[in-house]
């Protein structure tokens, strides 16, 4: 099992397919972009099926995750997500994606296997899309979402982050509209993991904040706490239920007491959370022939090594 000094167990694999992206949210990355790792250096879908396969089969990983980056620009995505699911004991298999090229692919990821997908949406105005992407792709996501529906990845999960000034007026109407769409919204508080480092707590709408918002137009109750285990996000029935909504406080209302999540880099890391300044290297060892059970074991030790928390309130924090 892949267990922490702390007695956590991680059973949730997040696993980056690649660091590129075709949008350009200011809370993730300058206009301009990045350098992008070279291709030799990602992870190719046979490695990533392998660690997966390692993670699932011999050290209780029970949810995957696939990420990015954008997971829908690599272009063996259905091929990895068909061969995890084909995995004993199979795993729940989910994406995170902007929802860019999902009305093409939400057909094929389903025939492949896949159960649900979370998709980032910020705002429901195409002009405030693009000022926030610097892209003019607000269509695409309002197709991918609908595609994603139609092809019964359900529940369909809408991410939505609020910037103050920007699109914080919309915390109402996203709801809303989600609502009407049938899709079940999280809002998640803006965290310090943009590349140009321009984050800070007092431009952030807090967890609070939004539930005020929510509840001058809406009725919420909480949801059953149980029920939530290690789940980022607080859940809230909307008005009696049984639509929901999620707020995933992770500044303000820090979850790394019940975190059950471990990921893999897209260039063979194993990194123990967001915010973690170090990583273990998986890619070196089975490139140069490590077996299975020698990988699990670095896997093991990595895991060990996990803090008790993020520490973003502490004076000493770094962001990574």
């Amino acid at each position: 099992m892949l267990r922490d000094s702390f007695g956590r167990v991680a059973t949730d694999l997040r696993v980056s397919l690649t660091d590129k992206c075709n949008l350009r949210c200011t809370y993730c990355m300058p206009p301009e972009g990045l350098d992008w790792l070279p291709n030799p250096q990602l992870l190719t879908a046979d490695e990533i099926v392998r660690l997966v396969s390692i993670g699932v089969e011999r050290l209780g990983v029970t949810e995957v995750r696939y990420t990015g980056g954008e997971p829908l620009l690599r272009r063996e995505l259905a091929d990895v997500v068909a061969r995890t699911t084909a995995l004993t004991p199979r795993p729940q298999v989910s994406l995170t994606t902007n929802g860019i090229g999902l009305a093409r692919l939400a057909g094929p990821l389903a025939e492949a296997g896949l159960d649900r997908v979370n998709i980032s949406l910020d705002t429901l105005d195409p002009g405030t899309f693009k000022r926030l992407a610097h892209r003019d792709r607000h269509a695409d996501v309002i197709a991918g979402l609908a595609a994603a529906d139609e092809a019964g990845l359900r529940p369909v999960k809408v991410n939505a982050v609020l910037m103050r000034g920007v699109n914080d007026h919309e915390a109402v109407p996203l709801l809303r509209w989600c609502l009407d769409q049938g899709y079940e919204l999280r809002f998640i508080e803006q965290m310090p993991l943009d590349a140009q480092h321009g984050w800070s707590r007092e431009g952030m709408v807090t967890a609070d904040e939004i539930l005020g918002m929510l509840s001058a137009s809406f009725d919420l109750t909480a949801d059953d706490l149980e029920e939530r285990g290690s789940a980022p996000a607080e859940r809230f029935l909307v008005n009696g239920g049984p639509a929901r909504v999620g707020v995933i406080g992770s500044v303000t209302r820090p979850f790394c007491g019940s975190c059950d999540r471990v990921r893999l880099t897209a260039d063979g890391q194993v990194r123990n959370c967001l915010f973690a300044t170090e990583e273990s290297d998986l890619k070196t060892p089975m490139r140069a022939g490590a077996s299975d059970d020698e990988l699990a074991g670095r896997w093991v030790a990595a895991v060990a090594r996990k803090r008790a928390g993020h520490g973003i309130d502490d004076p000493s924090f770094l962001q990574p």
